[in-house]
Order: structure tokens, then sequence, then C-alpha cells
């Protein structure tokens, strides 16, 4: 749905047009799966695919949500009554993001909301994330607030691990706030530091790929919780405030000094090796080797499905027959137990590729995925104002 049609739709169920429109994109993770919440590196990118809200401030500390891709009418919640986990629908991301602004201070005191969404859930590409920016930066926009990019997405955070419940690092909704149209975000989850890389695949002939195996994960399920204590298990044990501390040429010395830690160990080496992978490909981009970065992608899956142990037969598949048809590499992205994988091609092979994916499935008994393009894309930003 248009920006248009949002608009139109709140002035339907509202009875006033709204006092404007935001867009916050879902994205891609390139590479760095699993490092933010290690302090690590990671290299998301933005999406096409968008959140898209109309709203308008209200003074009664009233907050009414409405979404057109979710069956009900229109949910009215009231501001001093949010509480963390309180809510399991879909309306604790907004409502999240709500109460963490009035919990850092801001006056916040209400808003008509109307929300429609072209970002897949449960996909891997932060459905979720692009619903909580859009509504930071539509009340930061309304209300004045005058935070900066980086801190929205802190608060958007804080929204979604305490809110919601869901143990998610920062880079989801860093990328939809920040990311620029055709580069690619090289952030420091650490110190938040960003760095804009070009990211121009069109130019040079390739396309990236993004295939939605269509199996849906969910982050604040037990097992993305389990490697995320793990991790954290590692660094106390080793010594350090956070896995990202464990130096690449060290990797061998901290694993021996895990002992019989097994499962510890393999959390360490992907979270080690999977930083260095992102300085890696920064490294080839910065360089103009665009094409060399395929075979560090595909190191990536290897490492999520071997050691980190988050693939699943479907996203495996994918990589597998891609690169069994000419891909230059390909892995799962996101949190994984499911979503979507990305694969780098030359343009001339996407047609050939989605081809044996899709027949791949088909012979495998699975659901027909959904294979569209990747394009680096524009981050959050108002798109209507009012009375336009």
């Amino acid at each position: 749905m248009g920006a248009q049609q949002v608009a139109e739709r709140f002035a339907e169920l509202y009875g006033a047009a709204p006092e404007g429109v935001w867009a916050a994109p879902g994205r891609v993770n390139l590479i760095g799966e699993h490092t933010d919440y290690n302090d690590g590196f990671v290299m998301p990118f933005a999406l096409p695919h968008r959140a898209v809200a109309a709203v308008s401030r209200r003074t009664d500390g009233v907050l009414r949500l409405h979404s057109a891709d979710i069956e009900g009418g229109v949910r009215e919640l009231r501001l001093d009554a949010l509480a963390p986990q309180s809510d399991d629908a879909w309306t604790a991301y907004p409502a999240g993001v709500v109460w963490a602004l009035r919990e850092a201070g801001h006056g916040v005191t209400g808003a008509d909301v109307h929300l429609s969404s072209t970002v897949p859930t449960g996909a891997g590409l932060s459905s979720s994330a692009a619903l909580e920016v859009v509504i930071a930066l539509a009340l930061n926009d309304l209300y004045g607030l005058d935070l900066p990019r980086w801190k929205l997405a802190r608060l958007c955070q804080r929204a979604e691990n305490v809110y919601v419940g869901a143990p998610t690092g920062i880079m989801d909704q860093t990328a939809s706030a920040c990311c620029e149209q055709g580069h690619a975000l090289f952030l420091d989850t650490r110190d938040l530091s960003q760095q804009q890389i070009p990211f121009d695949l069109a130019a040079e002939g390739l396309r990236l790929l993004v295939v939605d195996t269509q199996v849906k994960h969910a982050h604040s399920g037990g097992e993305y919780g389990k490697r995320r204590a793990g991790c954290e298990k590692g660094a106390a044990l080793l010594g350090v405030d956070a896995l990202r501390d464990v130096p690449y040429a060290g990797l061998d010395s901290a694993l021996a000094r895990l002992g019989d830690e097994e499962e510890v160990r393999r959390l360490v080496r992907h979270i080690v090796t999977e930083n260095h992978r992102v300085e890696r490909v920064v490294g080839l981009l910065r360089a103009g080797e665009t094409r060399a970065i395929g075979p560090v992608l595909t190191e990536g899956h290897a490492s999520l499905r071997d050691d980190f142990r988050i693939s699943c037969p479907e996203l495996d598949l994918v990589v597998d027959t891609a690169l069994a048809n000419g891909a230059l590499g390909a892995r799962m992205t996101g949190g994984g137990f499911g979503g979507s994988a990305i694969v780098l091609t030359e343009a001339t092979d996407v047609d050939t590729l989605t081809k044996a994916v899709e027949e791949a499935f088909a012979a495998a008994g699975f659901k027909a995925p959904r294979v569209f393009e990747a394009v680096p894309s524009a981050g959050a930003r108002q798109v209507v104002r009012a009375g336009r």
C-alpha cells in the first residue's frame, strides 16, 4: 500500500487527515550474523520493502493502532498502562516504542496510527524493526524530540528487548534508521560508528537475490536466547567484556582455553571468524572486488550451519542449489531457524538460479520459496507532510 493510500485509510479510520506519513525499510544483512549482541561488526543494507505509518498526535494519553495487514479493528491502549511483556500481539512493537520513549523522559502524550507493511514477516528481513523505527521517527518528528537516528535505533532496540521480550541486537533498528541508497552499512555495534560502503551491484552486472524459504522463525523463541547466553558464557570464561575482544589471530589460543566446553567453543569460533569475514568483505568492496565477496558469504553460511547451528534443511538447500548452478556465493541471513538466504550472482544467471531453486524445493516437497532481488535502498524518512 502506497503512502497516499495509507493516509486516506487513516482519514477513514480516525475522521481527519494524518499529520504526516513515514516509511522505514526492512533490511538484508550482507555479512555479520549474530555478532551485534557480541559488540561486533555487521554489514546490512536496507530493502525497498518498507513499513508505512500515517500518524497524528493526541494529548489524552491514548494510543490508537490499526494495521492494514492484520484483521481486526482499531486497538486502543492507555499510555499509563503500558508495561513490558504485557502484549503478545503485533501491537507490542509500536506500543513498545511509545513506552521506551516515555521511559527515557520524552513527553509523548498519545497518537493515532495506521500502518501497512510490505516487509515479509518471519523471513529474517527485520519486519519488526521496520515497524518500530517508523513509529519512532514519526513521533520524533511530531513531538520535536530532535533525537539522532542512532539514538532512535537504541530506543527501538530497548522496546524489542524489554517490552516485547526478544533479545535482539542493535543491527536491525540501526539499518532501518540509518542506511543509505546504493550502500551497505558497515556498523561497529560497540560504539555505533558507521561507514557507508558503496554497493552498486547493478553497475557491475551483478544481482543479490533473497530467497524467502517461507519457514517462519521467532526471535523470542528459546533457541535464539540460548545462543546469546552461550556467547556471554564464552566471553566470561575468556575474561573479556564481549567476544568482539577475542582477536582473530588469537582464536586458536582462545578455543584451547575453553577446554571441553564444546558448545561454547563452536559459538566463539563463529563470532570471531564472522567479525573477520565482515572486515574482509569491507576491504574487498573498497577495492572494487565485489565478485570476490562471494566465497566469503559462503564461508559464513558454513559457520552458521556447523558452528552456530541455526540453519535448516530449506536454507541449506538454497545455498547448495545456488552454488551448484553458478552462484558466486550464498548464505542464510537473519536470525536463523528459517527465514531467508541471499545469493550473489551474475545478472545473466538470475533466471537460471531462480528456476533451479524452485525446482529443488518442489522435488524436496518443500513449500515454494519466494525469490526477489535485494536492491540497496534508503533508510527511514518522512514521505508525506500534513496537507500534501
